[in-house]
């Protein structure tokens, strides 16, 4: 893969990742009152699956590029679900 398709899905990756984080704290109430260790272990947790979640994202837009936006939100959600289910210590 070449450098700028690198940087590409790089930037995907940082945007993915600060959406989740939004929607992490939108969706659980619960996060507001964590502890410092608890917020860290749900942001390890997204970011062992965020690699996951972009394949699964990038493949998806590749084999239906029109449905592009609902891969990503559906890796976002992925991705903020993981923080919750620690968050909740589900």
């Amino acid at each position: 893969m070449s450098t700028p398709d690198l940087n590409k899905i790089d930037a995907l990756g940082q945007r993915l990742g600060h959406e989740a984080l939004t929607t992490l704290v939108r969706l659980c109430s619960e996060v507001r009152e964590a502890a410092p260790e608890r917020l860290e272990a749900a942001c390890a947790a997204m970011r062992a699956k965020v690699g996951e979640a972009l394949d699964e994202l990038l493949a998806d837009a590749k084999d239906a590029p029109w449905l592009a936006h609902v891969a990503c939100t559906t890796a976002v959600l992925t991705l903020a679900h993981e923080g919750i289910r620690v968050i909740k210590g589900a």
